[in-house]
């Protein structure tokens, strides 16, 4: 982003753009989720409203990528820090290209996740940074589960395709 700026404002632009992640004016009740996230994408807004006059370019860039810069907000407060870029996943599967490399091809599945695994487990023991408390594990056990299981619609409401099972029942 800041290389659609002028030189000359790129300090502003860039304490601007960290305004928009900073936390404290929240205070130290803090809760990841998605209330984060929608309160983050409002100062998002904000800031494009701002300076969408001065540096379109710039507001663009931003606005395209805006779901993939709030993502670490919904996991705990402790690893934002760490989790909102993509160096130690990038270094991660950096090593699983180099180590593939070598091999060529795969004889079945299960050696792929077994090196695939083997791969992620020695790197998360270098990961440092990252303190896991008890309510940081239950918010990442809440995100896993609803990953794998989203809740279903228990009454499906104005669906025209389920009309006709609806009046069959």
């Amino acid at each position: 982003m800041l290389a659609k700026v002028s030189a000359g404002d790129q300090a502003e632009v860039k304490a601007a753009y960290w305004q928009i992640f900073d936390l404290t004016e929240l205070g130290e009740n803090v809760k990841p989720g998605q209330h984060l996230v929608d309160w983050v994408q409002r100062r998002i807004d904000t800031f494009a409203e701002a300076r969408g006059g001065r540096y379109p370019a710039a507001v663009k860039c931003l606005l395209a990528d805006r779901q993939s810069l709030t993502t670490h907000l919904r996991f705990p407060i402790e690893h934002h820090k760490r989790v909102r870029h993509s160096n130690f996943i990038e270094r991660t599967f950096g090593e699983t290209r180099r180590r593939v490399k070598v091999i060529g091809r795969f004889p079945g599945e299960t050696s792929c996740v077994s090196l695939v695994w083997a791969v992620l487990d020695r790197a998360a023991r270098g990961w440092r940074g990252f303190t896991m408390t008890s309510n940081g594990l239950r918010i990442l056990q809440d995100l896993r589960r609803a990953l794998l299981h989203p809740p279903a619609q228990l009454h499906p409401t104005g669906d025209p395709a389920l009309a006709p099972v609806t009046e069959a029942a």
